[in-house]
């Protein structure tokens, strides 16, 4: 049989369902690897026996045959992604280049070389006018994300003469993967004309379940996820325009994974921070973008410290409920974002420091105004009227812990109705509650936000810094159950990325 993507004219999905950021449930475990049509590479001086991430073991994954639900793709869902990137190459030259190395000076040299060459390559794909390598459309985010855990899945099995030692091998691993998300690569120009514009974007998440057809063994259709967030970043890396104030914003962008543990390690703080400082070179704008609610752009304006409700792409979850109750953090720290003391966070868990609750200052009434969806297609199933593209909503809603040592919660601003009008300007925290949910909720959109904006704060920053929340992008054709990609899912992603793309250049303005 061919390959899915060999049949994107078949048949195409059932738009899926996409848990809120902050309203993920627990996800199901990954199906179990079948090492036949692995994207997991093997060679001489990979040792297959040393263990995976819980991402790695998605290489495995194989959803069902589009033509026939009943049998099993004859390939893994990594490699139709990362063929149809045009990335097969990536990871062989990796792992070349790996099995003549003998040291792990070299491994690393390695790792930030071709980190960083494969986010100039998936950056030039997003932004090309001509033919392409690979069948999937130039705007998926998600060849990178595969082909990053395809390599990263190498560097974890590298056994080179005389052993790694774990410690070591992280350390490889991080250089790569910090590269290969745009993060080392960011420079500006100084001068008083030049806007300075960093805007972080993020992995595709909830890729666990969904529909798997009667298939043995096969993933469920949520494998397919692709980002809006990750897109737009994509699309917008290394571009310049010339504002409405007169100046040219020249913008750098960078993707953040799904995964608690490299936010606690410091990594939107290692990214930002070093631009956020005050000087000739510094930031005008820091904005972090994340895919959100249906059909609305929302505009975040308060952040929570709460995290860890929902778990990540790697499966960690630090503040799962408790019989349906939220832990606090008085009975686990681990409910509360801790920033690394070279950043300074105390090095003692302290309720109050970092604050509860950040404050965007993004011009959210001139953003709302501008007509960032003039002109913009609906996509198939949209429910606006040609030219006016998605609503955009300065978001007040929030949810507080009164008493922090209390699991009751009281939501504040939210629309009366249930519907898309948040209280205006909206009541803010009170000083003495406790973070439960930011306007994006307590997942790792919202602590992208308060991360972003407490850098501003605590570095004395007066500039726009603030968190976009886009449209949900995960649309398929009806009849699309399996297939990895159609018309419709691009035409949605195509919408949104360019309403984002519209709402980042208002952003920036003075």
């Amino acid at each position: 049989m061919a390959s899915p993507l060999s049949r994107l004219s078949t048949a195409l999905t059932v738009v899926l369902a996409v848990a809120l950021p902050g309203h993920a449930h627990a996800a199901p475990a990954p199906p179990a690897p079948d090492t036949g049509a692995s994207a997991v590479l093997r060679a001489p001086c990979l040792d297959a026996s040393l263990p995976l991430s819980v991402e790695e073991r998605r290489l495995a994954a194989r959803m069902p045959d589009p033509a026939d639900p009943s049998r099993l793709a004859d390939t893994a869902f990594a490699q139709d992604m990362i063929a149809g990137g045009g990335f097969e190459h990536v990871a062989p030259r990796v792992v070349d280049l790996l099995c003549r190395t003998r040291d792990t000076r070299g491994a690393t040299a390695i790792a930030a070389r071709e980190g960083r060459r494969l986010w100039t390559a998936a950056v030039a794909r997003a932004q090309s006018t001509g033919t392409v390598r690979g069948p999937l459309p130039r705007t998926d985010d998600r060849p990178l994300y595969w082909t990053r855990l395809q390599v990263t899945a190498a560097l974890r099995q590298w056994r080179p003469a005389g052993g790694l030692a774990d410690a070591r091998r992280e350390a490889i691993i991080e250089t790569f993967e910090r590269a290969s998300r745009g993060m080392s690569d960011i420079s500006y120009p100084a001068g008083y004309g030049t806007a300075r514009v960093l805007v972080s974007g993020f992995d595709p998440y909830t890729l666990d379940g969904g529909d798997s057809g009667t298939a043995p063994r096969a993933a469920g259709n949520n494998i397919r996820h692709g980002n809006p967030s990750g897109a737009t970043a994509l699309a917008i890396d290394g571009t310049t325009h010339i504002g409405r104030d007169g100046r040219r914003q020249v913008i750098h962008a960078y993707l953040l994974p799904v995964n608690y543990t490299e936010f606690t390690a410091g990594w939107i703080e290692d990214t930002v921070g070093p631009h956020m400082r005050a000087g000739a070179r510094s930031l005008t704008a820091s904005i972090t973008l994340s895919q959100g609610r249906e059909g609305r752009f929302d505009l975040e304006v308060w952040n929570g410290r709460y995290h860890g409700v929902s778990p990540g792409n790697d499966g960690s979850r630090p503040c799962p409920p408790v019989d349906g109750v939220p832990q606090i953090a008085r009975d686990n720290p681990g409910c509360h974002a801790t920033v690394v003391p070279r950043w300074g966070g105390p090095r003692v868990f302290d309720v109050r420091n970092p604050p509860q609750w950040t404050t965007a200052s993004l011009p959210f009434g001139r953003m709302a105004a501008a007509g960032t969806g003039t002109g913009i297609a609906p996509p198939p199933g949209a429910t606006w009227a040609t030219g006016e593209g998605f609503p955009v909503i300065r978001n007040t809603a929030y949810t507080e812990f009164p008493d922090c040592d209390s699991p009751e919660r009281v939501t504040r601003n939210a629309d009366p109705e249930g519907g898309m009008h948040p209280a205006q300007p909206g009541t803010p925290p009170a000083p003495t509650s406790c973070a439960y949910a930011g306007g994006g909720g307590t997942y790792l959109s919202n602590e992208s936000a308060y991360r972003n904006t407490l850098l501003r704060d605590r570095l004395g920053r007066d500039i726009p810094a603030g968190h976009i929340h886009t449209p949900i992008m995960q649309h398929f054709a009806p009849t699309n159950r399996h297939g990895a990609s159609d018309p419709t899912f691009a035409a949605w992603r195509r919408a949104i990325v360019r309403q984002t793309v519209a709402l980042i250049h208002v952003a920036a303005e003075r």
